[in-house]
């Protein structure tokens, strides 16, 4: 392979074999990938909460958790926009789910200078759907409970449940916080561990 006879010049690679050359070029072609990676950072996507892994899902809801609470100190939202026991309707965290990566694509380094307006457009009429799912939802500052289902004559699966609407008082919220998130991670850690099963039984089933 040729070398420079001045260091700082790169070295002339075009006598190389055409396979070396090609291998070459791949090399460089993922460094620069990596490092196009590493500058710009990861771009913010849509979070589809029900195909996390256990392990995501815990992070993403830790992470939205500190979204909304910096969100509404920031903003002075009341309780009629984000009551405390958002996170007990799965409505509301896809609304604020979806302002967050709104958020964090609005204002990533590399985004235009009129993005924060674009922003606080989406906002506004976030907070307008989020008063909706407030209402629908009963949860208050003081007392929450689930979200009611009206449940359709013959349009509903077998053995399904309408869900329990009693109201309780909230006394913790962050406590509360912390155990859902728990709940949430050990069901979707079960129903992985299932999925897991179901597949290790089916490959045993074919084989002769």
């Amino acid at each position: 392979m040729p070398t420079p006879t001045n260091p700082d010049e790169p070295a002339d690679i075009s006598d190389l074999p055409p396979e070396v050359l090609k291998q070459v070029k791949q090399m460089v072609s993922r460094e620069y990938a990596k490092d196009l990676r590493a500058q710009l950072g990861s771009v913010p996507r849509t979070i589809d909460w029900t195909r996390l892994s256990p392990e995501d899902l815990e992070h993403e809801l830790l992470e939205l958790n500190q979204f909304v609470d910096w969100l509404r100190h920031t903003y002075g939202l009341p309780p009629q926009i984000i009551p405390p026991m958002w996170h007990r309707h799965w409505e509301m965290i896809w609304e604020l789910s979806a302002l967050r990566q709104q958020w964090l694509t609005c204002y990533d380094q590399q985004a235009k200078g009129n993005m924060g307006v674009v922003f606080h457009a989406e906002f506004a009429a976030a907070r307008e759907r989020l008063r909706d799912w407030v209402t629908i939802s009963g949860s208050r500052l003081d007392r929450d409970r689930a979200t009611r289902i009206t449940p359709w004559p013959g349009g509903e699966a077998e053995g399904f449940t309408p869900t329990d609407s009693t109201e309780y008082p909230v006394e913790n919220r962050n406590e509360d916080f912390v155990s859902f998130v728990e709940e949430q991670v050990l069901e979707r850690q079960r129903a992985q561990d299932a999925e897991v099963q179901e597949i290790v039984n089916s490959e045993w089933s074919e084989r002769p």
